[in-house]
């Protein structure tokens, strides 16, 4: 399902217009943005958690040439899914 799909399938659940169901979904998408550039956990009960995990600083090896590489701290974002939709995909 890509992203029109997804706002045709709220407005018609939600009975919204296709308009009104896309402005929903991206301020839900930006709100949740927002939460998780502040460091905050978002949790939907029976949907699932998003958070932000930080990798620190390493050192690699590049493949090709065998030389030490100093990789950066990087932040990601990770998504644990509830048991609802678990249990859905089940």
């Amino acid at each position: 399902m890509n992203k029109t799909e997804l706002i045709n399938s709220i407005a018609e659940k939600a009975g919204l217009t296709k308009v009104q169901a896309k402005a929903a979904l991206e301020a839900a998408i930006e709100s949740v943005g927002e939460a998780l550039g502040k460091g905050d956990k978002v949790a939907l009960i029976g949907f699932g958690t998003f958070s932000v995990a930080e990798k620190p600083a390493r050192t690699g090896i590049n493949p090709r040439t065998k030389e030490k590489i100093q990789i950066a701290a990087s932040k990601n974002v990770k998504f644990k899914a509830g048991a609802e939709l678990n249990g859905k995909v089940k």
